[in-house]
């Protein structure tokens, strides 16, 4: 698939939502993605600000696009053109939402009753139906082509990507001294042909321990009100960054 081109000047506002904002760019296939300041936890029912945090994701999410390219993963990234923005290819986001468990904790510990911190002897895939006045509920392949979200060929590719996506990470971040607790990953259709992983990967959107103290490195520390969340953030760009693969 080729890497397409685009200009850098940002132009009509398409879409914001909770985390970023999509302009058009000249280039019908390419979108500006801006990330902002803005956190919100529990389907925005708490709502805040984390200062730097929308250049911290930005940073992150474009090293791990670029990593996960480079072992054979498609995404939507096109390249980084300031702290905050990225260029991204148009995609069609398919409204799921997919979470991979590696070890138990936000609402798996509270849906089962596990306590959180239980080593899981294999990942847990979830699917989540992208809906927030829903509050992102669990469903299951019946529910989705019931609701015709995406095909049975569109779901097993982005199982197996998920399953792959996870596997390359949790040994980046073990050779960072972190251990990968859980994510959400979204995917969406480019030009009605590939599936391509969008969104984003930050600590907005994956469970981050240090290794050894289980130390929180991500947005929990927001969500339960723990403190030191921008350097919880800054901690996990300091060490995403350190290029050793």
């Amino acid at each position: 698939m080729p890497t397409p081109e685009a200009k850098m000047e940002k132009g009509e506002l398409i879409y914001e939502g909770k985390a970023k904002k999509l302009y058009i760019t000249d280039d019908p296939d390419v979108l500006l993605q801006e990330f902002k300041d803005d956190a919100t936890a529990f389907n925005a029912q708490k709502r805040g600000t984390i200062l730097g945090k929308g250049a911290i994701n930005n940073q992150i999410s474009a090293r791990l696009f670029q990593f996960l390219e480079k072992e054979g993963i498609k995404t939507h990234f096109v390249k980084l053109v300031s702290d905050r923005e990225m260029l991204v290819r148009k995609v069609q986001i398919i409204p799921l939402e997919v979470t991979i468990r590696n070890v138990v904790a936000g609402g798996m510990a509270k849906m089962l009753g596990i306590e959180e911190g239980m080593l899981l002897k294999k990942p847990v895939f979830e699917w989540h139906y992208k809906s927030d006045a829903l509050e992102d509920p669990l469903i299951n392949d019946d529910h989705i082509f019931a609701l015709n979200l995406a095909t049975e060929q569109e779901l097993e590719t982005i199982r197996r990507l998920s399953f792959k996506v996870n596997a390359i990470l949790i040994g980046f971040f073990k050779e960072r001294g972190l251990d990968l607790v859980d994510f959400k990953l979204e995917f969406g259709r480019f030009q009605n042909e590939h599936i391509l992983l969008a969104d984003e990967i930050s600590p907005d959107t994956m469970r981050l321990w240090e290794e050894g103290t289980k130390k929180k490195l991500d947005k929990d520390r927001f969500r339960r009100d723990l403190g030191s969340v921008e350097e919880a953030y800054q901690e996990v760009l300091r060490r995403v960054m350190d290029v050793r693969t």
